[in-house]
């Protein structure tokens, strides 16, 4: 009987979101095993959404342990919704990992769910109309989600100081980007998008600080590292994870080329990058 019914709900969710067609959603991008991992996620987390946010986003993170780190998936010309729960970069495991928790948590845990929570938190407005509607920038996705009540950025109350941006990498290398280089009438767009990031407050918590600050540090929280390279802000994202008497983080490493629990302490990481200046604290509100 149980079978049955698992065979049901899976049906259930193929036809969920299958052309993708709602309102600022023309274009929509994913597998059948995309439907399958959701079905098998939801299966593992039964019984279990009563549980605070943060030890769910520790769960589920653990839950993709050993899925390929894999860059680029999100480059699909026309800009659509991507669904990729089988190979995800640093920034899309985090996407993915919030945004199950958050279907985890509704009332209608559906796959259809899931993908409105996943546009909600890729997009500027959850509309999306073409490549500039994405929140490439870290700290624009951290303000933009924080203005949604999604995310609360922590840094500065844990005891951060000011981080002052200069963004300027996408709009002056837009050969490394294939929809700014087809498409030259975006790079304008772009550089202004980075202007206005510019002129925002952002903190960040210096290398030196981490450890005398890190009792304000929580299981769950997404960590941002914050990078020297010129005209960047963020340049690798996790979720950190207090575990045998350590703070670490789990991420989709490039190096490991899947989804790890970091070797040493969050600190070791940091001083181990000769680019990282330190980091941000993100904190999920629902």
């Amino acid at each position: 009987m149980k079978r049955f019914i698992c065979l049901i709900s899976f049906l259930f969710l193929a036809l969920s979101c299958a052309n993708g067609q709602k309102p600022g959603r023309e274009h929509f991008y994913d597998t059948p095993e995309d439907r399958e991992i959701f079905a098998a996620y939801l299966s593992a987390m039964e019984g279990k959404n009563e549980r605070s946010m943060a030890d769910l986003i520790v769960e589920t993170a653990l839950f993709f342990q050993e899925t390929p780190y894999v860059g680029g998936t999100l480059e699909k010309e026309p800009e659509g919704l991507v669904i990729n729960l089988r190979e995800m970069d640093c920034l899309t495991f985090v996407e993915n990992v919030f945004s199950l928790v958050r279907t985890l948590k509704d009332k209608d845990p559906s796959y259809d769910t899931f993908c409105d929570y996943l546009q909600q938190l890729r997009y500027r407005e959850g509309q999306i109309t073409d490549y500039t509607d994405r929140l490439h920038y870290t700290t624009d996705w951290i303000f933009e989600n924080e203005r949604k009540s999604l995310l609360e950025d922590k840094t500065k109350a844990i005891g951060g100081e000011p981080l002052a941006l200069s963004l300027s990498f996408m709009s002056t290398h837009p050969e490394s980007y294939a929809q700014l280089n087809e498409n030259p009438e975006r790079i304008a767009v772009m550089a202004e998008k980075e202007k206005e990031i510019n002129r925002r407050s952002y903190y960040y918590i210096a290398e030196e600080e981490i450890d005398r600050l890190a009792d304000g540090m929580r299981s769950g929280d997404m960590v941002g590292f914050v990078t020297s390279i010129a005209g960047l802000d963020i340049s690798h994202v996790g979720i950190l994870y207090r575990t045998k008497g350590r703070l670490t983080f789990i991420h989709a490493s490039s190096t490991a080329k899947k989804v790890i629990v970091q070797e040493g302490t969050l600190t070791d990481y940091v001083k181990r990058i000769k680019t990282n200046k330190g980091v941000m604290i993100i904190r999920s509100q629902r």
